[in-house]
């Protein structure tokens, strides 16, 4: 993992540490949205992870989808 996704990967970790626990399973996809986070992270890496977790968390809505929503294979 990218040193950036290290960083960013900080606050994440504090959520599911801290803050996941009392809010219960609440998360409308599969993964949930911390875990996708992390797995994006070290998939991708600082830029493209976080892009891709803070466009995730941005879909979490009352009137977004659900379901099953997996972190793209890097391409080659």
């Amino acid at each position: 993992m990218t040193p950036l996704a290290h960083l960013l990967a900080l606050p994440v970790r504090a959520y599911r540490l801290l803050l996941s626990p009392w809010l219960g399973h609440s998360c409308r996809y599969q993964p949930t949205c911390s875990a996708y986070a992390l797995e994006a992270l070290e998939k991708h890496g600082g830029l493209k992870g976080g892009w891709l977790a803070a466009r995730r968390i941005g879909r979490c809505h009352p009137w977004g989808g659900s379901g099953y929503d997996p972190v793209p294979d890097k391409k080659k």
